[in-house]
């Protein structure tokens, strides 16, 4: 793989192989080199087994946490929370075992990329074999139509063209040629007398030595670094295990404290470990997996309605992290599909894309010769309608002509070939000579009118190739109406006008004519002399529909847009101008990238916005510097060769319809209809899935805190202990369950997609947060305590129960009003979820039932309330309502007074 194999002449090639073109390899030769080189395969490198997956979904702290909240509270004979807990266990570690299997698909995929059979020179003689058993030094032809079968050094090569897009990100097919390559670290796009494993000739004819099979090739390579790439947490994950751990310790803590303090008390051994176990289940967050698993559930239904399939749940939060987005130009932000935008007619430049009409004869002569001197054509389509086929800029030529009335079919019927001089890289022209029947031409008349003003009547040749080799044959050209003499003054006109629509980001290609003589028969020979240069066209890959709201949409939400192409670097600064991409810094190239080390990268990266001629190692590289800056990347992509940097990244993100089926399994969002602005729907979601995540982490440790306040404290009061450990459970699973799930249906808070994203170094738990749950779950305690002595003290035997229900009724006022972090839940004050309320309305109705049902008392020793406990505990509730109401609304005032 060190080998520079395009750098060296095809005979140094050859002579480094020990090959002999002529004959290629003996079959003896051929099977040592198989048996030393191994087969012409992509191996599966470093699959884990079944079981090593599994463990690895059990090896977080949460997980350990939870377990050990099941184990006690089967020890506390609590079996239906214990199976709950099991439950939740078993459900998360299915889901995160059936995703682990991506990066094997992504392998299976990469080796169908494989031709079924190829053909090699063996002993002389063209022989058909299996391409896994091709080795290096084998002579394999190549033709229009066949697929690259390894990596392969081109010996002789004839119009030779090749379509590389899914490996480099070009999206116009390679000229190739047999001629060495000057530079050694060229990058792959640059590499033209190369020809790479899994791509596709497109055109011409060549013979080739194969240079590398299997996983020393540049797809082995992808493959490779898909073996080896990691995947790593989302910032939720590395957030929630850091709570996790704190979490452990202080429960850990808290509950060796009050344990110890009983039994200098003299509380009985039994009564304290079993209500020093209930506060230690209490306070671990067992309905946190089961919320975050619905949360992201809930999102991603909504986002497959809007086309996007969520492959990894983990990816819908990760999503609403984003800080940068990294796209591949081609078949991402673009269409893929080559389009003539312009008609530049002697300086005067013509729109032709949506152009319904022709400009003049000029125009209707340039299209025709574009449309016939072309080996594209038209192929029927449903409705009627007709789709250009062939190499993509001649297919968008063919495509502009038609849509303007110069249907190909027709042209061919009026203007029949003669013969032809195919394109070369050499002469960079193509030319075709035609008779001519004005019979049989069925086109609008300023073609017949262009015809009368160019003397053509029996025949003409038409050429079309790069403008600068145009203007060497030319000795006419076409001004307005007719043809004039070619001066240098026009020559540098014409340069100058090339060299704009180039820094303009479009491919040109040029069109010229002359007649055919009367004693020419239309064979090949001087086609290419006394030429009339008609103008030159204007083509580009179009933006996709909406990408430019969505690219705006994307700064809206302080999101950095990076393009990553192997287009040239005009090409690229052009769509960027186009989309609304700011330019940055510079544009780096694939060449700059790689004479960098990672941290000199790491030093620039930030100011970079544009890459050009880059491969897969480069896209990987980029990643890894933004992910050391500490972003958070999401990597969108549709080739083989974005594979790699789509598993790198934070979130992988592939297109559905063009994506290659690698591209597909190695990413963990798939947009079903290829459309970028999916993606910020896709953010969108994910902002507002962290937001109810905090929301519940808000409500659920807010309670905690007053929970453990309330045990602690109560005994410093005099009191006995407020509640029994089967009371602590029942709470705990109150709160943990439906109010808490509920909050996970939460809609979008006003203005989610106006804030830029989180520092991905923020604290789950910020300082207003924080301040949050320790002054509210002190005023719920406070509440708690101050009605439970009024009630233990005037002697009423059932004042447990009173201060059970006060800790239901004030966590049910909390949840409600903590359901919108900035509105006030005032009627009008923001639309609400329904199932919420619902929720609310479940959990005091089984608050009521253990109060009420004559069955159910004995169990949670509990006895009936009277009016006037009843209302003391809404008076709480209330109290607690109304606080955090009046929180939210000097928090807005103070958002407001900070913005002015």
């Amino acid at each position: 793989m060190d080998t520079a194999w395009h750098a060296l002449t095809a005979e140094d090639a050859l002579s480094r192989l020990r090959c002999d073109p002529t004959r290629g390899l003996d079959e003896r030769e051929a099977a040592e080199r198989l048996a030393r080189g191994g087969r012409n395969e992509l191996l599966d490198r470093g699959r884990r087994s079944s079981w090593d997956i599994l463990r690895a979904q059990t090896a977080s702290t949460m997980f350990a946490l939870l377990a050990a909240a099941a184990a006690l509270s089967a020890l506390l004979r609590d079996f239906t929370d214990a199976a709950a807990i099991s439950a939740i266990l078993l459900i998360n570690a299915a889901l995160g075992f059936t995703q682990e299997h991506r990066a094997d698909r992504a392998i299976a995929a990469l080796k169908k990329l494989a031709v079924s059979r190829c053909r090699a020179l063996r002993s002389g003689r063209l022989v058909e074999l299996d391409p896994a058993e091709l080795v290096e030094g084998d002579v394999i032809p190549l033709e229009a139509g066949a697929r690259v079968p390894a990596d392969a050094r081109l010996i002789q090569a004839a119009a030779l063209r090749c379509e590389e897009a899914s490996l480099t990100g070009e999206s116009e097919p390679t000229d190739k040629d047999a001629a060495a390559v000057g530079e050694r670290d060229a990058p792959l796009g640059d590499r033209k007398s190369m020809v790479f494993l899994g791509t596709t000739i497109v055109a011409g004819r060549a013979l080739a030595v194969v240079a590398a099979t299997g996983m020393r090739t540049e797809m082995g390579r992808i493959a490779e670094s898909l073996g080896r790439t990691p995947e790593g947490l989302t910032p939720l994950q590395r957030k929630l295990e850091e709570v996790a751990r704190g979490l452990a310790l202080a429960a850990a803590a808290i509950v060796l404290v009050f344990f110890g303090a009983g039994l200098l008390r003299g509380e009985p051994f039994q009564l304290m470990f079993l209500t020093a176990v209930s506060m230690a289940v209490a306070a671990v967050p067992e309905g946190l997996p089961a919320v975050i698993v619905a949360t992201l559930a809930i999102a991603a239904r909504r986002m497959l309605a809007r086309k996007a399939l969520v492959r990894k749940l983990t990816a819908v939060e990760g999503l609403g992290s984003v800080t940068v987005i990294c796209s591949d130009k081609t078949g991402t932000l673009t269409e893929n599909r080559m389009t003539a935008a312009t008609l530049d007619l002697g300086g005067l430049r013509t729109a032709l894309d949506g152009s319904a009409e022709l400009p003049g004869p000029q125009a209707a002569l340039a299209l025709a010769a574009a449309a016939l001197c072309n080996d594209a054509y038209l192929l029927p389509v449903e409705n009627g309608q007709t789709r250009a086929v062939g190499d993509p800029t001649e297919a968008a030529l063919v495509a502009a002509a038609a849509r303007l009335g110069l249907s190909k079919p027709a042209l061919d019927r009026a203007f029949p070939r003669l013969g032809e001089q195919p394109f070369d890289s050499g002469r960079k022209r193509m030319s075709t000579a035609h008779s001519i029947d004005v019979r049989e031409l069925d086109a609008p008349p300023e073609l017949r009118r262009a015809l009368d003003a160019a003397g053509l009547a029996g025949g003409v040749v038409f050429v079309k190739g790069s403008v600068d080799g145009l203007l060497r044959v030319c000795a006419h050209y076409w001004d307005r109406e007719a043809p004039r003499p070619a001066t240098e003054a026009w020559r540098a006109r014409a340069r100058a006008a090339e060299s704009g629509a180039a820094a303009a980001g479009l491919r040109v290609i040029g069109v010229a004519y002359r007649p055919l003589g009367g004693a020419e028969d239309g064979a090949a020979r001087e086609y290419e002399r006394d030429l009339t240069f008609l103008g030159f066209f204007g083509l580009l890959d179009p933006p996709r529909p909406d990408v430019k709201d969505a690219v705006a949409a994307c700064r809206a939400a302080g999101i950095k847009l990076i393009m990553i192409t192997g287009d040239h670097p005009l090409t690229a600064r052009s769509a960027a101008r186009t989309l609304g991409i700011p330019e940055g810094d510079r544009i780096l190239t694939g060449r700059e990238l790689m004479a960098m080390t990672e941290p000199e990268l790491e030093r620039i990266v930030e100011g970079v916005s544009l890459y050009a001629r880059v491969s897969p190692e480069h896209k990987l590289k980029i990643v890894a510097a933004l992910q050391a800056r500490g972003h958070v990347v999401a990597m969108t992509g549709d080739g083989v060769n974005d594979a790699p940097a789509l598993k790198k990244a934070d979130i992988g993100v592939a297109m559905g319809i063009t994506g290659t089926d690698v591209a597909k399994e190695a990413a963990a969002m798939v947009l079903l209809d290829d459309r970028f602005p999916t993606i910020v729907a896709a953010i969108k979601e994910g902002r507002v899935v962290y937001d109810n995540v905090r929301k519940f982490l808000k409500f659920l440790m807010t309670t905690n805190v007053a929970e453990l306040a309330i045990m602690l404290l109560a005994p410093a009061l005099g009191m006995p202990l407020p509640l029994t450990p089967i009371q602590i459970l029942w709470v705990n699973l109150l709160t943990d369950g439906l109010p808490a799930l509920a909050l996970g249906f939460e809609a979008a808070e006003p203005g989610v997609m106006k804030r830029p994203p989180r520092p991905p170094t923020e604290a789950l738990f910020d300082r207003r947060m924080v301040a949050h749950i320790v002054w509210v779950g002190a005023l719920m305690a406070g509440l708690v305590l101050v009605a439970g002595k009024g009630s233990w003290e005037s002697g009423r035997e059932h004042w447990r129960s009173e201060v059970l229900t006060i800790v239901v009724l004030t966590q049910m006022a909390h949840v409600l009003a903590i359901r919108s972090e900035g509105f006030s839940l005032r009627p009008g004050g923001r639309p609400g979820n329904g199932l919420l309320p619902a929720a609310v309305a479940l959990t005091l109705g089984l608050q009521a039932a253990i109060l009420y049902v004559p069955a159910l008392r004995p169990v949670f020793a509990t006895a009936p309330l009277s009016t006037p406990e009843l209302l003391r505990a809404l008076a709480c509730a209330a109290a607690v309502f109304a606080a955090v109401e009046l929180e939210k609304a000097f928090l807005r005032r103070k958002t407001r007074a900070n913005a002015a």
